[in-house]
């Protein structure tokens, strides 16, 4: 039904042509009136292909905003893979910070570490350390004969450590207190001749003196008794021994 349509309006259209081709040859305000129609024949043709241009304005425009869409999901995906390394990177970092650091603690433990110790500055190694403190704990803990194998030890393994003049004179107190009086003896004439000048060095030669009468050796327990008043007379030990002195004549 739509074909009989169409024919019969494109009939009456050329009908309507012609009928107005005829108007315009009779009547000179039909061809004005035929003439206002083509303008607006080419202003509606212009119109058309305006809304064409912007229609494929629309179209160019629709195409970059999807070609932009699709280069910032792209530019998400990468941002996010990026985070994802970055963070990997942050784990891998720390835990070689960590493990860094657990090698500087233990390369702690075998480097020299500063030391005071009755008056004496130096360095000492961890081990050393560790070592005359648990001699020193065994002689304050009352086991002599053990302090004394510790602190002999000790001076055979570190013969030139600062700790050696305070071990042989922890020594020669291990030594008094097991009743080895001449190896005391030697002991604390090995520590002065050392460290003359040592903190201890008075009390020293204070138990030597002592060693010295538990032997019964009286005339040379006096001379070191004299002897230690004249080197250190402005000790406690000093005073000790101007006692000492006094109950021995």
């Amino acid at each position: 039904m739509i074909t009989p349509v169409l024919q019969s309006n494109s009939i009456y259209h050329r009908l309507a042509a012609v009928g107005l081709t005829a108007a315009a040859m009779l009547l000179p305000g039909a061809a004005h009136a035929l003439f206002e129609d083509g303008e607006a024949r080419r202003a509606i043709l212009e119109l058309r292909s305006r809304v064409d241009q912007l229609q494929l304005v629309d179209q160019n425009t629709a195409s970059e905003i999807q070609q932009m869409r699709s280069s910032l999901l792209e530019l998400q995906g990468q941002i996010s893979t990026l985070r994802s390394e970055v963070a990997t990177l942050r784990g891998q970092n720390e835990e070689l910070a960590q493990q860094l650091r657990q090698a500087h603690e233990r390369l702690r433990q075998f480097e020299p570490q500063p030391v005071e110790i009755d008056g004496l500055r130096f360095e000492a190694q961890p081990a050393e350390q560790q070592a005359f403190e648990a001699a020193l704990e065994l002689l304050r803990a009352g086991d002599f004969a053990a302090a004394r194998d510790a602190f002999d030890a000790f001076i055979a393994q570190y013969p030139n450590s600062g700790y050696v003049p305070s071990a042989k004179f922890w020594l020669g107190n291990a030594l008094y207190a097991t009743r080895e009086y001449q190896r005391a003896i030697d002991t604390f004439n090995s520590m002065l001749a050392q460290a003359p000048s040592h903190a201890r060095a008075a009390d020293a030669a204070l138990a030597i003196a002592n060693s010295q009468i538990e032997l019964k050796n009286v005339a040379a327990a006096r001379r070191t008794l004299q002897n230690l008043l004249k080197v250190y007379p402005n000790t406690s030990a000093a005073t000790e021994a101007q006692e000492r002195l006094s109950r021995l004549r």
